[in-house]
This record gives C-alpha cells, sequence and structure tokens, in this order.
C-alpha cells in the first residue's frame, strides 16, 4: 500500500534542528510524491468539471443504453434508449429533478470517498516520511516483529530448500532416464551378440531394476517438493499478507494518534475542540483495526508454526527413509516408505499427452 523511501548514499544534516537535505535526496523524496498527487489532481479536476456540466445541463439520456441477458452480455443485448418508446420515457423526462438528485447523490459520494482517501494518505505519508528522519513516534510490539522477522528469515531458507530439492529432481529425472536408454541398449545389444549374450543381458537387468527403484524415488521427492511448495507459497504467503495489512494498519493508527496529539497540544478553542473529538472517534476507529490485526498476525503465526513442525516432520522423514533405502539397495523398504506415507506414483506414460490430444 505504501512504498518506502529509497535509500541514497548522500549524507544529511540537521541546522537549527531542521533536516537539511541535498537536492538529489529531494528529488528522489519529492518527485514520486508529487507525480501521485498530481495525477489525482488532474483526475479531480476533471471530475469537478464533469460534475459541473452535469448539474447544470442534467445527464443526455439519449446516450445512456440498456443492456439485456445480465452481466457479461454480447452487444446483441445492448438496445439504446432513444430508440424505446412509451410511457416510461415519458415518466423519465417529466421528472428531470429526481434524476438531477440521484445524479448528484452519486457524485457527492464519489468526491467524500476520494476526499477520505486523500486524507488518509497524506496523512500516512506525513508519518511514513517522520518516522524515517526519525522526527515522529511508532508504536512497537517488540515480541510481535521478531516473531515476523524469524518467519521472513524462515521463509527464505525454506524457498532455498524448495530450489535445491527441485534441482535434484531434475537431475535425478535424468540419471534414470538415461539408465533407461541405457537398459534398452544392453537388452539390444544381447539379442544381436550371442557372444556376450549373457553380459549384456544382466546389466540390461541391472539397469532396469534401478530405473523402476529411481521412479519410486522420484515420486517421493516429487511428494516433498510439492509438500514444501504448499507451505512455502500458499501458508507462510497468506499469513505475510495478513502481516503486510497489520503494518499498514499500524502506520495509520501512528497516523492519526500523532495527529490528535498535535491537536491536543494546541490552543482550546471551540472549533478546535470540534476537530479533537473528531480526531478522536477517527484514532479509536483505527485503533481499534490496528489491535483486531495484531491479533489477527499472532494466532496466524502460532497455527504457522504448528503447522510447519508437522508437516515437516513428516516429510523430513519421508525424504531420508526413501533415500536411504535407494541408495541401500533397498526396494521392498523403499515401497513401504512410500506407502507409509500414502504417496501415490504416477502410472509410466501418464504425463505424456494422448492420441486426442496430439491431433
Amino acid at each position: 500500500m505504501f512504498s518506502s523511501v529509497p535509500q541514497t548514499d548522500t549524507q544529511f544534516g540537521f541546522v537549527d534542528g531542521t533536516v537539511v537535505l541535498s537536492l538529489s535526496q529531494c528529488c528522489i523524496i519529492v518527485l514520486p510524491v508529487i507525480a501521485v498527487y498530481w495525477a489525482d489532481l488532474t483526475s479531480l479536476v476533471s471530475f469537478v468539471q464533469d460534475l459541473q456540466q452535469v448539474m447544470v445541463s442534467g445527464p443526455n439520456l439519449n446516450e445512456t443504453s440498456i443492456v439485456s441477458g445480465g452481466y457479461g452480455g454480447t452487444a446483441e443485448g445492448i438496445i439504446p434508449t432513444s430508440s424505446i418508446k412509451g410511457p416510461s420515457m415519458h415518466h423519465s423526462n417529466s421528472n428531470p429533478s429526481m434524476t438531477e438528485e440521484a445524479t448528484r447523490g452519486i457524485a457527492v459520494e464519489k468526491f467524500d470517498t476520494m476526499k477520505k482517501w486523500s486524507i488518509n494518505t497524506y496523512k500516512c505519508t506525513k508519518q511514513m516520511f517522520s518516522e524515517r528522519f526519525g522526527r515522529g513516534s511508532r508504536t512497537v510490539d517488540l515480541e510481535l516483529e521478531a516473531q515476523v522477522d524469524v518467519l521472513r528469515e524462515t521463509k527464505s531458507k525454506y524457498e532455498n530448500i524448495l530450489r535445491l530439492a527441485r534441482d535434484l529432481t531434475n537431475h535425478f529425472y535424468n540419471m534414470v532416464q538415461t539408465q533407461q536408454a541405457l537398459g534398452d541398449t544392453f537388452a539390444d545389444l544381447s539379442q544381436k551378440s550371442p557372444e556376450l549374450q549373457d553380459e549384456f543381458g544382466y546389466n540390461a537387468e541391472t539397469q532396469k531394476l534401478l530405473c523402476k527403484n529411481g521412479e519410486t524415488l522420484l515420486g517421493a521427492i516429487n511428494f516433498f517438493v510439492s509438500s514444501i511448495n504448499t507451505l512455502v507459497h500458499k501458508t507462510m504467503e497468506d499469513t505475510l499478507m495478513t502481516i503486510k495489512m497489520y503494518e499498514n494498519a499500524r502506520l495509520e493508527f501512528d497516523a492519526y494518534r500523532a495527529d490528535l496529539e498535535e491537536l491536543s497540544a494546541g490552543p482550546r478553542d471551540a472549533n478546535t475542540m470540534v476537530r479533537i473529538e473528531f480526531a478522536q472517534q477517527q484514532y479509536q476507529v483505527q485503533r481499534e483495526k490496528y489491535e483486531r490485526l495484531r491479533s489477527d498476525v499472532s494466532i496466524k503465526l502460532k497455527f504457522l508454526e504448528e503447522n510447519k513442525v508437522k508437516v515437516m516432520h513428516k516429510q523430513l522423514l519421508l525424504f531420508h527413509n526413501a533415500i536411504s533405502a535407494y541408495f541401500a539397495g533397498n526396494q521392498q523398504q523403499l515401497e513401504q516408505t512410500l506407502r507409509q506415507f500414502h504417496v501415490k506414483l504416477k502410472p509410466p506414460g501418464s504425463d505424456k499427452p494422448s492420441w486426442l490430444e496430439e491431433q
């Protein structure tokens, strides 16, 4: 939601308590913000001009259209309203004030939404800059932030495990394919070389057995990779999305808290008291949102840790037993390991397209 300010190598200093920035730093900080607000200002000016035109002349009903057939209908279901005759059209023309009032209400609602968004964005941007330059305070939950840092570090390490496991799968798959081709070649030479028939024959059987066991091990490794991928890119990613929402809520909460503190420290006239009361209401809303998301993050982190331990305990045991059985040449133990962890192997040739798909 909010992007961080790029870091530069240029140093800045303080003069009489004021931050002094170089020209390059000012451009890096100010230009993106100006670009965003200039785009919003241009849209706002265009919107106000359209609104004034609608309020003066009213909507042009001849240019509207009615779409039949529901959402996503084709162009054949679009009926221009200029071609519709009947009392319903005369009824709408006889009440222009109702149409104008409805249009004005929609326009005011959109304007209020844009106004609230602009104020919220301004407050959050101001708070973000204040925190970055050390001029403002921020709410800190040390225990929760430590858990978040651990999660991000854990996700990075698990992504490395996933990458290495995929590399192992690819290399091992190529080796199994080579063994299969070598076994077929030995079997062919066994038929064509009577003087070396026995030697080629038992080498062909050995390669076929290794190929079969290799396919079984590939099934175990693929199951391991699939489970780690789900843990990293779905379970952990879902928790990190909630953490991102929590961090945005924390920034909004601190922005409205700083606004309330600034108003409370000023003079207490009638106008200021009204603004303080309104700021207090907004502060309570942002506080409730922040505390709710903080609770959600704590709960998700707890369940994620439990789920991670459960999944990794099973997957690491599967990986160890399958690898050990394969390289020990224990085919029975390898097949028993896959049955123990309910790993189903794909039948040979299941990945190939059918005859109809090839046509």
